[in-house]
């Protein structure tokens, strides 16, 4: 699954491949890019000049020469591969963009969920995005006003694009494991001194990538402090978490509320003793 590393480097490909070439002709091979980029995109396209290739989050943005935009949003598993317009079809390819140099790029999607859409002069085709999870601006002081009031689960949060753009799952996950936070706490109830920890891990594993040290290791140890790793589903989403080293009851007042609660639980266990 592309997240933010991966499509950082797609759009690295694309723009060595596509930069500053004209357009030949567009191929597009499946019936949801047909929809999507109709006949007169189509022709619209052909001719024109790839001034600039962008990336915003997880989205690309090819600037075309007339001031049009090709948005690309890779989903769940696109990808671009570049070749020449004589080379046979790479599987799965979507979408192609011959230029007339020879060259041309395909967008690969083996379960053709990716988007490519063509924005007229002057249009925004991004949605309402945070700051970019690699700007330097993006601080805890930032995170902070993003999560103020809301009581979701942080995990889920984090995956808003809104509140951070281009962390995705794996990401998420590994950051809060990296940060020690249970991705099961209320987003609005980390301070200052979490959300900084937080912000560090987002930029570590985001620089780190694989292998993972969390994601993916349902049943296995965890690498920190030995615990058996979990896995919960949060959104729709798998979440693996160590309950040994991201213990929401880590802090004084957490600690507090855990034994108390303990305590409580234990009462409640206690048998009652008949009085006569």
């Amino acid at each position: 699954m592309p997240e933010l590393p991966e499509v950082d480097t797609a759009a690295g490909v694309l723009r060595t491949v596509a930069n500053g070439k004209i357009v030949a002709s567009v191929e597009r091979l499946h019936r949801v890019h047909r929809r999507l980029l109709p006949p007169a995109a189509v022709r619209r396209l052909i001719g024109a000049q790839v001034t600039a290739i962008e990336r915003r989050g997880k989205h690309q943005l090819i600037r075309l020469g007339d001031g049009s935009t090709l948005h690309v949003h890779f989903r769940m598993t696109g990808d671009w591969e570049p070749g020449l317009t004589r080379d046979p079809l790479p599987p799965y390819a979507r979408v192609v963009i011959n230029f007339t140099d020879g060259s041309r790029v395909a967008l690969t999607d083996p379960r053709a969920l990716s988007t490519l859409t063509l924005h007229a002069p002057g249009v925004d085709p991004l949605p309402d995005l945070g700051l970019d999870a690699t700007d330097p601006a993006f601080t805890a002081e930032v995170l902070d006003r993003a999560l103020s009031k809301r009581r979701i689960a942080i995990k889920p949060a984090l995956l808003d694009q809104c509140v951070v753009a281009g962390l995705g799952n794996i990401y998420a996950t590994e950051a809060l494991w990296l940060a020690r936070i249970d991705p099961r706490r209320p987003a609005s109830s980390l301070d200052r001194r979490e959300l900084a920890r937080l912000v560090k891990a987002i930029r570590r594993v985001l620089e780190k990538g694989e292998p993972w040290s969390v994601y993916d290791r349902e049943g296995k140890r965890c690498h920190r402090c030995g615990t058996t790793i979990e896995r919960i589903t949060q959104a729709g989403r798998s979440t693996y978490w160590c309950p040994g080293c991201q213990d929401s009851a880590s802090g004084p007042r957490s600690s507090a509320k855990r034994t108390r609660g303990a305590r409580s639980d234990a009462s409640a266990r206690r048998p009652r003793t008949s009085r006569r």
